[in-house]
């Protein structure tokens, strides 16, 4: 199986999904990596330099775990509402989420992560084992297919380095999330920085508040709201003023901070249809599968206890 049929046999991008990419990369990439430039503005207890070495290691932690996620499988829950007051969710939809080298792909299972149709999971299973086998391989399919995916990873750690002045960051006080205690800064555009493109734009339509676990240097919580109308793509597309994002992290696996919960809750426009999206999405049972060739030997393991029949997952 080649890297484009892989691509076209995933699910196809909603909505939300083409928000938060156009969207949700600007805003976190900017909150890893801004500071307060103002000695001024800073917490009183903390000079500019240790806020500055700071935010350095989360930059560093954030490209890390980029990596590291790379070999980790999850599961996906996403809880659809029609409203972000609603108390139920109208939709449910889980996946198991398996790394596959260049690309990652989304196997369907029931609330409870077991398979919903034990026979179409294992035809899935077995077209996942093939392009492991495909992505271990180093031939030049493979390597554009690498090299497609290493430039959107350079994309976003340029972006990091474009928005290092976007933002003010002022430190203003602690708060406790279980027996951590979180360092809590407040984000607000700079008005001294000039948009120098298209995306830039979007850094002084909205403010955000950081938390960050000082002794690991890892993000544990960003969280942020649209304080005027974005428009986006040559202004096919719009989002609202009001419209709010959130993700938190947790150490999910020792030494290792990965994303346990987001939502999203946007309304806007894209072309000239409305949109309005609620969705709430919690990932668990991370699990290391290491690279394709690895995790092609996880996979076969899988495949061979439904043969002799052990149930799916």
């Amino acid at each position: 199986m080649t890297y484009r049929q892989q691509k076209q046999r995933g699910v196809p991008q909603t909505h939300r999904r083409w928000l938060a990419l156009a969207v949700w990369p600007l805003f976190f990439a900017s909150a890893i990596c801004g500071q307060d430039p103002s000695p001024a503005a800073a917490d009183p207890g903390i000079q500019p330099e240790s806020q500055s070495d700071l935010f350095g290691r989360v930059i560093a932690n954030q490209k890390k775990m980029e990596l590291i996620l790379d070999e980790y499988e999850r599961t996906e829950k996403v809880e659809i509402r029609k409203t972000g007051s609603d108390a139920k969710p109208s939709e449910v939809k889980v996946w198991r989420r398996f790394p596959t080298g260049p690309a990652v792909t989304k196997l369907p299972v029931s609330v409870d992560g077991v398979a919903v149709n034990p026979e179409t999971y294992r035809e899935d299973l077995e077209k996942l084992e093939k392009y492991l086998v495909w992505a271990a391989q180093g031939g030049p399919a493979q390597q554009e297919a690498y090299a497609k995916a290493q430039r959107k990873r350079r994309e976003r750690h340029d972006l990091i380095a474009t928005t290092h002045d976007a933002f003010l960051f002022t430190r203003v006080g602690e708060e406790k999330r279980g027996e951590q205690t979180l360092a809590k800064y407040t984000m607000v555009p700079n008005p001294k920085y000039k948009a120098t493109t298209r995306n830039a734009v979007i850094f002084s339509k909205v403010r955000g508040t950081v938390w960050i676990e000082e002794q690991s240097g890892e993000l544990a919580r960003i969280e942020g709201s649209v304080v005027e109308d974005i428009s986006i793509s040559l202004f096919l597309a719009k989002v609202n003023k009001g419209s709010h994002f959130m993700q938190e992290r947790y150490e999910m696996v020792p030494g290792h901070w990965f994303p346990s919960y987001e939502q999203y809750d946007f309304d806007g426009r894209k072309f000239v249809v409305s949109f309005s999206i609620h969705e709430r999405t919690f990932y668990s049972d991370y699990k290391r599968v290491g690279p394709p060739k690895e995790a092609a030997e996880v996979v076969r393991a899988e495949l061979g206890k439904l043969g002799s029949g052990q149930p799916a997952k």
